[in-house]
C-alpha cells in the first residue's frame, strides 16, 4: 500500500461554478480503430489477470478501461491506497500489446467516505440518499470533491509513466443527480444574482407574482424542490446542467496537470434511457460538457435481437460526433451480450461494431470483459459468461479483432459531410417535459421518430444545439423537433438560415415559449410566425382526427393525427394538408412559406411514422439532397478516409439476405477484400456488414 499524505486546498460553496477551467488540448490519440473492453481484475473469482490477456490478445483486443468503478478498492481506508490490481493489470496488458484507459474511480464513492462525511451523500426532493447505490453523491460537496482530488492525483501519478497507458476517463456516466440541498440552493441564489442583477425583472421573466410566487428580497428566495413554476424549476435545471459542465472540467483539468504529455481524456457520456439509449441526456448538456475533453466519448445500448435496428447506434454516434463538431469519438462501452433478452443472433456483434464505425467511431469497447458473479449486474453479461470460456460471442468477437488489425489504420478517422442536421436544445426539452402532453410522451418522444425516419431513409445527419460551432449554413435541411423554449435571438438565427436560402422544418409545440418557459403573448408559433407564413390561437389533443384526402398517400391506418393538434391558419403560407373533422374542417395540419431565398416548413400535429417519412422524404428532394435509393433494412452510412477515398458501410439489419446496387465505377469490398461490380448486386448474407471504398478519391 502506498499512502499518499498531501493536504488539499479547501472548497468554497461556489465551487461548482468555478472550479476546472482547464482546456482540451491535442492529445496524440492512437493511428487505428481501438477496440476494447473494461476489465476488473478486482471481481474474477480466481487469479487469472494473464489469462484474460491471453484470450484479450487472441480476440484481437487492444485496449481495456479500468479501475472507473474500484474507488473503494483502490483507497480502504483515507489517505491509504492499494494499487495492486492496477498494478496487475497494467503489467499482464503491456505483456499482450494492450493499451490501457484508466477511468477516475469517483462515481462509486466508499463506504467509508460516507460514514465520515455523510454530507457526501446528495440531498434530493425525496431526502438524502441511503448507502449503497452508485452515483448517490453530491458533485459539489466538498468533502466528496477533497476525497476525490485526492484519490485522482494519486492514481495518475502512479500510472502516468507507466508505457501502457494512453488515456483517462473522468467519472462515469456524470449527471448532478437530482442535487438540490440547501448547498446547491445557496449556490443556485448566488448564480440567479448574477443573471438577475434586477429582482423585479426576474420576477416578470418567470411570471413569479402567479400564487403569490414574487420573491422580493434575495433572503426570501425559497428551496425550488416546491417550485410549481416551470420557469424557475428549469433555470434550475440548467444549473443544475451546468454543475455537470464544472464538473467535469475540474476533473479533466486535475487529470491534465498530472497526465504524461500526449495522454489524451475522455468522458463516456450517456443518453436518455427507455430501457435502452434512445434520445438526448435531459441532466447533461454535452455539447458544453465536452469541451474540456480532448475527445468526446457515449455510451450506447440498444435493443438485440430482432429488435435491432442500427437506429440507437447510429444515433449516439450522430450525436456523440456532433458534441465537438465532427471530431471523432470514441464508444466506451455498448454491450457484448448484456440483458438476457439483448444475447445477439449470430451476426450481429459484427454488424453491430462496424455500425459504431459507421458513424465515426474511433473506438468500440464492451461493457464489459466477463460477467460478474454478484450484485446489481449479475445478469449483465461481458463478453465471457460467468465461467470464463470462450462462446459464441468470444468467438465473433475475435473474427471483429482480426478485421480491425488489419483494416484499422485504414478505417480510422472516417470524416463525414452531411447536408441535413436535426436542431435539438436541452432548454426546449426542460420546457417540454414541464408541460408533457401525456406520462408517455416527452421531448425525445418526438424527436426520434424524425431522426429515425432519415435513418430508415439513408440520409444522414448531424445533430446540432445552440451553442454548435458549425454553421447553420453547412446544411441545406434543417429539421427542428418541438423547439418549445428558445430565446429571440436563437429563432431569429434559425429564420435568417431560411432566408439566406436554407430549407427549414419546424414542427408543432415550436417557438411557443421564450428561453425563461414563460408563454410568448403573440400570435402563435411566435416568432417562427412570420418565417413560416402561419398563425394559430388553438389547439387540442385529437380524437378521431385525420389529414383530409391522405394527402401523403400512406393509407388510412397512417394518416392518422397524434398527441396534439394546433389549428393553423396559413398568412402567406401554402397549404400542404388539411385536418379532416366535422367540427374543425378548415384548419391547415401542413403548411409551406417561401421565405427570402429559402423556404420553412410547419407541422402542426404529431405524425404517424409513415407520414413523417413522407413529408421528411419531399423536405430532402426539395433541399436538394440525394435521397438514396437502399432503405432500411439496408442501412449506408458514407464517409471519406483519411487517404482521401469514399466509403460506404452497408450494413443489413435483416435477418434475411439482401441485395443492393451501388453506383461506383471501381470499388473494392474491405473485408472479403474481392472488387464491386460497377452498378452490380452486392450481396449480403443475415445482419451481414460490407465495407465499399472507392478507388479514387
Amino acid at each position: 500500500m502506498a499512502r499518499f499524505g498531501r493536504r488539499l486546498p479547501g472548497l468554497l460553496l461556489a465551487l461548482a461554478l468555478t472550479w476546472g477551467a482547464g482546456q482540451a488540448t491535442h492529445a496524440a490519440l492512437p493511428d487505428t480503430i481501438l477496440y476494447g473492453v473494461a476489465y476488473y481484475d478486482e471481481y474474477t473469482p480466481t487469479d487469472r489477470v494473464e489469462e484474460d490477456a491471453r484470450m484479450m490478445q487472441a480476440a484481437g483486443i487492444t485496449v481495456v478501461r479500468i479501475a472507473e468503478s474500484t474507488w473503494g478498492t483502490l483507497e480502504p481506508q483515507p489517505g491509504v491506497f492499494d494499487f495492486s490490481h492496477v498494478d496487475r493489470t497494467l503489467a499482464a496488458m503491456q505483456r499482450h500489446g494492450i493499451k490501457v484507459i484508466v477511468g477516475t474511480p469517483t462515481y462509486a464513492v466508499p463506504t467509508w467516505l460516507a460514514r465520515e462525511h455523510p454530507n457526501v451523500l446528495v440531498v434530493t426532493p425525496k431526502g438524502r440518499a441511503e448507502y449503497g447505490w452508485r452515483q448517490n453523491m453530491d458533485i459539489t460537496d466538498p468533502d466528496y470533491r477533497r476525497a476525490a482530488e485526492r484519490v485522482i492525483v494519486a492514481l495518475v501519478d502512479y500510472v502516468k509513466d507507466h508505457p501502457a497507458v494512453i488515456g483517462y476517463q473522468v467519472d462515469n456516466e456524470t449527471k448532478a443527480y437530482s442535487t438540490s440541498g440547501p448547498n446547491v440552493q445557496a449556490a443556485f441564489v448566488e448564480t440567479m444574482k448574477r443573471r438577475w442583477p434586477d429582482l423585479d425583472a426576474m420576477n416578470k421573466a418567470y411570471g413569479l407574482d402567479y400564487w403569490s410566487n414574487r420573491i422580493n428580497r434575495w433572503e426570501d428566495f425559497p428551496s425550488v424542490n416546491g417550485s410549481i413554476n416551470a420557469s424557475l424549476s428549469n433555470a434550475f435545471a440548467e444549473f443544475q446542467r451546468g454543475l455537470v459542465t464544472d464538473f467535469l472540467a475540474w476533473q479533466a483539468g486535475l487529470v491534465r496537470a498530472h497526465a504524461r504529455p500526449g495522454q489524451f481524456i475522455t468522458h463516456n457520456f450517456d443518453l436518455a434511457w427507455r430501457g435502452h439509449s434512445f434520445g438526448v441526456q435531459p441532466e447533461v448538456d454535452h455539447w458544453k460538457a465536452a469541451q474540456a475533453l480532448d475527445v468526446a466519448g457515449v455510451d450506447i445500448y440498444h435493443p438485440s435481437q430482432d429488435k435491432l435496428t442500427g437506429a440507437e447506434i447510429a444515433f449516439g454516434g450522430d450525436l456523440a460526433r456532433s458534441m465537438r463538431d465532427g471530431q471523432n469519438y470514441l464508444v466506451l462501452e455498448t454491450q457484448a451480450q448484456g440483458f438476457p433478452d439483448w444475447t445477439p443472433y449470430p451476426g450481429q456483434l459484427r454488424l453491430q461494431a462496424f455500425s459504431h464505425l459507421a458513424s465515426g467511431a474511433n473506438m468500440v469497447e464492451y461493457w464489459h470483459w466477463s460477467s460478474t458473479a454478484n450484485a446489481i449486474e449479475t445478469y449483465w453479461r461481458g463478453v465471457l459468461s460467468q465461467d470464463y470460456q470462450p462462446n459464441a460471442v468470444y468467438e465473433e468477437a475475435k473474427s471483429i479483432g482480426a478485421d480491425l488489425r488489419r483494416l484499422g489504420p485504414k478505417l480510422v478517422n472516417l470524416k463525414k459531410h452531411n447536408r441535413v442536421a436535426i436542431y435539438v436544445s436541452n432548454t426546449a426539452l426542460s420546457g417540454f417535459d414541464a408541460f408533457k402532453i401525456n406520462p408517455d410522451v416527452g421531448y425525445n418522444t418526438v424527436l426520434r421518430p424524425f431522426y429515425d425516419a432519415l435513418y430508415r431513409m439513408n440520409v444522414e445527419v448531424d445533430i446540432l444545439s445552440p451553442t454548435s460551432k458549425t454553421p447553420l449554413s453547412d446544411y441545406k435541411l434543417i429539421v427542428v423537433p418541438a423547439l418549445y423554449a428558445a430565446s429571440d435571438a436563437e429563432i431569429d438565427r434559425l429564420n435568417a438560415y431560411a432566408k439566406a436560402g436554407g430549407h427549414l422544418l419546424y414542427t408543432f409545440k415550436s417557438g411557443f415559449s421564450d428561453e425563461n418557459t414563460k408563454v410568448r403573448h403573440t400570435p402563435q408559433p411566435g416568432g417562427i410566425t412570420e418565417a413560416a407564413g402561419v398563425r394559430y390561437e388553438q389547439f387540442t389533443k385529437p380524437e378521431g382526427v385525420s389529414l383530409d384526402g391522405d394527402p401523403f398517400e400512406v393509407g388510412p391506418k397512417d394518416n392518422q393525427v397524434r398527441w396534439w393538434m394546433e389549428f393553423l391558419t396559413p398568412t402567406t403560407a401554402t397549404v400542404l394538408a388539411r385536418y379532416k373533422h366535422p367540427s374543425w374542417p378548415a384548419y391547415a395540419a401542413v403548411t409551406r412559406n417561401a421565405y427570402g431565398r429559402g423556404e420553412v416548413t410547419y407541422v402542426g400535429f404529431m405524425p404517424t411514422d409513415a407520414t413523417i417519412e413522407k413529408i421528411l422524404g419531399d423536405q430532402v428532394r426539395r433541399a436538394g439532397v440525394d435521397l438514396p435509393e437502399a432503405r432500411f433494412p439496408i442501412i449506408v452510412r458514407r464517409g471519406v478516409l483519411a487517404n482521401g477515398h469514399a466509403v460506404r458501410y452497408v450494413l443489413n439489419y435483416s435477418a434475411a439476405p439482401q441485395s443492393v446496387s451501388l453506383k461506383a465505377s471501381a470499388a473494392t469490398e474491405l473485408l472479403s477484400g474481392n472488387p464491386v461490380k460497377a452498378n452490380g448486386p452486392l450481396t449480403l448474407p443475415p445482419w451481414g456488414v460490407a465495407i465499399v471504398e472507392d478507388a479514387k478519391p
